[in-house]
């Protein structure tokens, strides 16, 4: 070595700090990963609620599936009856009884047409159920699949009041 300090023989390597660890990580990462699963079970919890609140639309659907297998074997009357029985058990699942349960002909079926916002059963083929229940109208098997489908279509896309929907995520 010569005593020259800018000589380029007095140059030594960077002494390199050692590399970061990955573990433990930084309480950042802390905190969002508590911040992932917190989200995570809320969802979870959320989506059962959902799922529950909805146990009577799965029930109504099953049945009406039943309903529609027994059109033409059975008499229109009987599952015209039974089709009107299955939407007002529904309506009173998920609507309070107070608002469904005094309704019955032409404001019936606005309050299905209201809460599905939809016009098939007030001005549709489905505003022939009245008249099938009571056995008043003829062509009851075409008229029987007609309902059911809008009666299906309810049963898929009414909306109950926030007041009745379960959970608080809703």
């Amino acid at each position: 070595m010569s005593d020259d300090p800018a000589s380029l023989s007095n140059l030594r390597d960077l002494a390199l700090p050692n590399p970061v660890p990955w573990w433990p990580p930084a309480p950042g990462w802390w905190i969002l990963a508590a911040g992932v699963l917190l989200a995570g079970f809320l969802l979870a919890v959320h989506a059962m609620a959902r799922y529950r609140a909805n146990a009577y639309r799965r029930e109504a659907l099953r049945v009406l599936d039943a309903l529609e297998g027994d059109i033409g074997k059975a008499d229109a009357a009987l599952l015209a009856q039974r089709m009107a029985l299955l939407l007002k058990r529904a309506a009173l699942a998920a609507y309070p009884r107070s608002e469904v349960a005094g309704l019955d002909g032409a404001s019936w079926l606005a309050f299905l047409d209201r809460t599905a916002g939809t016009d098939r059963f007030t001005t549709g083929p489905a505003r022939r159920l009245p008249d099938l229940v009571y056995g008043a109208a003829e062509g009851g098997t075409d008229a029987l699949r007609e309902i059911a489908a809008t009666a299906r279509l309810w049963l898929r896309t009414h909306r109950a009041p926030a007041s009745r929907r379960s959970g608080w995520l809703c």
